[in-house]
């Protein structure tokens, strides 16, 4: 019987075992990983938290110049002077708390000669620690803090650019993740360690405060939502359509309901499964993240969607993880789990996670409120940090598309205007020339192009960023070439500019406009803002306490002697 059952080992003739190569160390399968832990969680939530920081710092790094430098459309040193003259404090007064609670940033220490320099070295420290992030799956506390002061640094300086949501919401993300790992420690999964469940719960309630609060603000505001034929407008009508937006547009106006009640579905019932045990959590996650990357296709909504798939993460555990990472890494999950001893660094630890629940919870009571609110407010702090913010989003959707197109001229001086010939200026993605296809991004941002978007549903006394930018045109200021796709005054500034204010729909598909490769088609509403000159405009961007600069100071190399 010995001799014809099949044995893993055998005995040579001393009678010791020996195993066979099957058996030997490098084969032996790693153990079966059970639900309730976290490490392969946090490894995975780390990488996707340093990939949304690095476009965050790149989009500062390749713009921020142009937007809020000592030349930007909205310079830091005139908003920071502003809020010292709220306070009444002198410009030459040190920095009170007063003034840093209201706006905490690192730039109230910076003086304007340096600026842009600070911008471009705050832009290369985040996208450096946002790299590590990512290729090394790991982080320590120090880290996240120090990406989160850079970044809330930014934020709280960035004015209109900056006010978008997402901001708030990476703020918020951000700031948990500095109690997610250890404060030293570099080891994606590192001893004594675990992944607090503090921060767990804490990324899954802000899952759920994002997506209840999208979805309770649109049955709240605009009737479309109600009625589902929101969907019919969106994709037209959104800030920055893509490709797939022009085709999605023109589905059958039964998908689009379908659509519009899936959303409700996804946003106001889905979320309330977090709280349910393992597989009804997974199944949120899952939907959640799968709605996440159907916006992402449908349109350019920079990093926000992305972001939003960070919290689902936490929806899964290390079981779910499983099969993205190897048997060595998995049989060190299992030692770890019994590995944690009770030291004086593990009860600091803990205290620290205790106290993080207390000031969340309290942090959480205006946001509830405001939840449950019929005049509910979205993407709003409730402090200067943003640790805990109300979130939505598309709460009223616009019926009609309209855009500002400016232009410039060379050859005005008096006479019709209509006998001019304007050029207009390209901006990256935005629409502009109705033969150009719309652009896909996501994540990437262009900060300007969405405060277009705005600018075109209100007017240019509202934007007075809108008008510097005509000026900076005028100048000749070669930073606007930072901010478009097509500037045909590059080279020499324009005598005289313009903005148009225009009405867009998308052509047809199979008509005649689509099939010669138009896009879009476009209607001239008015002017949005008069032909104006130098001599014009000068002295309203200096009352704003802007600098103009001649086009010898914006373009010295202009004016350089032949060699």
């Amino acid at each position: 019987e010995g001799g014809l059952r099949h044995r893993g080992k055998h005995e040579d003739i001393s009678g010791d075992a020996v195993a066979t190569e099957a058996e030997t160390p490098q084969s032996v399968q790693a153990p079966a990983i059970q639900g309730g832990s976290y490490w392969l969680t946090r490894v995975a939530f780390v990488r996707a938290l340093g990939f949304v920081y690095f476009v965050a710092f790149l989009v500062a790094l390749n713009q921020n110049k142009a937007l809020l430098g000592s030349r930007g459309l909205l310079p830091i040193y005139s908003y920071l002077k502003r809020l010292r003259v709220h306070y009444s404090y002198p410009a030459n007064a040190s920095t009170s708390w007063e003034l840093f609670s209201t706006a905490p940033t690192l730039f109230w220490w910076i003086s304007e000669q340096h600026i842009d320099l600070v911008l471009d070295a705050v832009a290369y420290v985040g996208l450096a620690l946002s790299a590590a992030l990512v290729v090394l799956g790991a982080g320590n506390a120090l880290i996240f803090a120090a990406a989160w002061v850079l970044y809330h640094s930014l934020v709280n300086v960035g004015q209109q650019w900056y006010s978008f949501g997402w901001e708030s919401q990476l703020l918020e993300t951000g700031f948990l993740a500095i109690f997610l790992c250890p404060v030293l420690s570099m080891k994606q999964l590192p001893h004594h360690t675990p992944t607090p469940w503090t921060v767990v719960w804490a990324y899954r309630w802000l899952l759920f405060r994002i997506m209840l609060g999208a979805g309770l603000i649109k049955i709240r505001g605009d009737h479309c939502w109600r009625d589902l034929t929101c969907m019919n407008y969106h994709y037209e009508t959104q800030p920055v359509p893509n490709p797939l937006s022009y085709y999605l547009h023109q589905m059958p106006e039964v998908m689009h309901m379908a659509e519009t009640m899936a959303n409700h579905i996804i946003e106001l019932i889905i979320p309330f499964l977090i709280f349910l045990p393992r597989p009804f959590r997974i199944t949120c996650g899952l939907l959640q993240i799968l709605f996440q990357v159907v916006l992402i296709l449908s349109g350019n909504l920079s990093f926000l969607n992305w972001l939003t798939i960070l919290p689902a993460i936490f929806c899964f555990d290390d079981k779910f993880f499983a099969f993205l990472f190897p048997d060595k890494t998995k049989t060190q999950i299992t030692t770890l789990k019994g590995d944690c001893p009770r030291t004086a660094g593990q009860c600091i630890r803990q205290a620290s996670n205790v106290a993080l629940a207390l000031l969340l919870a309290y942090l959480s009571i205006p946001v509830v409120q405001n939840l449950f609110s019929q005049r509910q407010v979205m993407n709003t702090s409730f402090n200067s940090l943003r640790i805990l913010n109300t979130y939505g989003a598309f709460g009223s959707i616009t019926k009609d598309r309209t855009e500002v197109v400016i232009e410039g001229t060379y050859n005005f001086t008096t006479g019709e205007e209509g006998l001019v010939h304007w050029q207009e200026i390209e901006f990256n993605c935005k629409p502009g020339g109705t033969s150009r296809q719309p652009c896909f991004i996501s994540p990437y941002h262009y900060r300007i192009d969405w405060l277009l978007w705005f600018a075109a549903f209100q007017d240019y006394q509202h934007n007075p960023w809108l008008v510097h930018l005509v000026g900076k045109l005028l100048m000749g200021d070669p930073l606007v070439n930072d901010l478009v796709a097509y500037n045909p005054f590059r080279d020499k500034p324009p005598k005289s500019v313009r903005v148009l204010h225009y009405r867009y729909k998308y052509t047809r598909i199979g008509s005649v406009e689509a099939k010669q490769g138009y896009w879009w088609q476009r209607t001239l509403i008015n002017h949005y803002l008069p032909m104006v000159t130098t001599k014009q405009l000068k002295p309203i961007v200096e009352g704003q306490g802007w600098k103009w600069l001649s086009t010898k100071q914006a373009r010295p190399e202009m004016y350089k002697p032949v060699q």
